[in-house]
């Protein structure tokens, strides 16, 4: 029987490295497979995780829940067949709701796999922000984990770690809350937080009787009438959030410096034109799907940078002067020879030296980008 682990989390709060600590420490001696769901295009994760010695399959243009729901079942059942891992881990987009994972893996009722946890990492210094700016997305993800494991705690006041973590308790009064820094801990004890059977079973539970409540509203071929899923006839103040996911970028309504945290598709590449409706079957009363909120901006290029040139190109996202940046990542080439390797969220930089690329590759996730600026920004134009 091969286990199905899915890691779920905001934009940047840490799943990647959480995954790095503990393929290192923690499934040391198991087969194990990565499928891993980038926001846009350009993967960059899959070279970090590479290095790790895992075997990727990376889906880049979708999320899990709906447009690639076919693609995600042909992916998991060649894994299976290729690999017959211990383990497959399941690395969502940043953006995607973690229901709507679950969902896809349970509608494929394969017999040889279980679903073993459901982990959400969460940034402990923004989870309040986003709670109350992105809480459609964030939110789901918090509610349907087994395990919440807090990332950036250290060093972090005591009132602040417990006010987060009471934000957290109210969406979800029994996952395991790990609060410890990381480096305190090492993968083994991480892997036991998360695989406690009773809030596993907890989460299962919950989503069943959503499920149950989705089937009761929604009978096979019927369409829902709340109105949700009318692209033609929103009607948000300004302000407003709508659950429904379906709008296009160029209608929201977040004010200057609010962020948008879903992130799972290229603005380019939207699969639910104007009247068609999803087939994932993930619809309820308040449901938007990713790629009507946030849009993604990739380049693969061989221009070199210097490091601190790059780390000033970072800290300008910060202004606002190229739409709402919530995440930014990618490798490109040094100009001293070395390759770079960076990661952004709002707030903080960090460009570090590490393996080198088969190309130079830029990734940035948000709202209303303005892609002719961030183009110039790198010097891509």
């Amino acid at each position: 029987m091969t286990k199905i682990d899915i890691f779920s989390g905001f934009l940047g709060a840490g799943k990647t490295t959480l995954i790095k600590k503990l393929i290192a420490e923690a499934y040391t001696g198991e087969q194990l497979v990565l499928i891993e769901n980038e926001f846009g295009e350009i993967g960059i994760d899959g070279g970090f995780l590479q290095e790790a010695g895992i075997n990727i399959t990376e889906m880049n243009s979708g999320c899990i829940c709906c447009s690639l729901v076919g693609d995600f079942g042909k992916a998991l059942r060649q894994v299976m067949d290729t690999y017959h891992p211990d383990r497959i881990l399941i690395e969502p987009s940043g953006v995607g709701k973690l229901s709507d994972v679950i969902r896809a893996v349970q509608d494929l009722q394969m017999p040889d796999v279980v679903l073993n946890g459901f982990t959400t990492v969460v940034d402990a210094a923004k989870a309040k922000m986003y709670m109350k700016n992105f809480g459609e997305f964030f939110n789901n993800q918090v509610e349907h984990a087994s395990a919440i494991i807090l990332s950036r705690t250290g060093g972090m006041k005591q009132d602040k770690l417990d006010a987060c973590v009471a934000l957290l308790r109210e969406k979800n009064p029994t996952a395991t809350i790990v609060t410890t820094p990381w480096d305190e801990l090492d993968g083994k004890q991480l892997l036991a937080a998360m695989e406690r059977r009773d809030t596993l079973s907890a989460a299962l539970e919950e989503l069943a009787e959503e499920q149950e409540h989705h089937h009761h509203h929604h009978e096979h071929g019927e369409e829902c009438g709340c109105g949700c899923h009318d692209h033609e006839h929103h009607h948000h103040e300004h302000g407003e959030e709508c659950g429904c996911g379906c709008h296009d970028h160029e209608n929201h309504h977040h004010e200057h410096g609010e962020e948008c945290g879903c992130g799972c598709h290229d603005h380019e590449h939207h699969h639910h034109e104007h009247g068609e409706e999803c087939g994932c079957g993930c619809h309820d009363h308040e449901h938007h799907h990713a790629d009507e909120v946030f849009t993604s901006w990739g380049r693969e290029t061989a221009h070199p940078y210097e490091q601190q040139e790059l780390a000033a190109a970072l800290q300008a996202l910060d202004t606002g002067d190229y739409g709402q940046v919530l995440r930014a990542k990618g490798i490109v080439a040094g100009t001293d020879g070395k390759w770079l390797h960076f990661d952004y969220v709002p707030g903080e930089v960090e460009v570090r030296t590490g393996a080198a690329g088969v190309t130079g590759r830029l990734c940035v996730i948000g709202a209303e980008l303005k892609e002719n600026a961030l183009a110039s920004l790198f010097h891509l134009d």
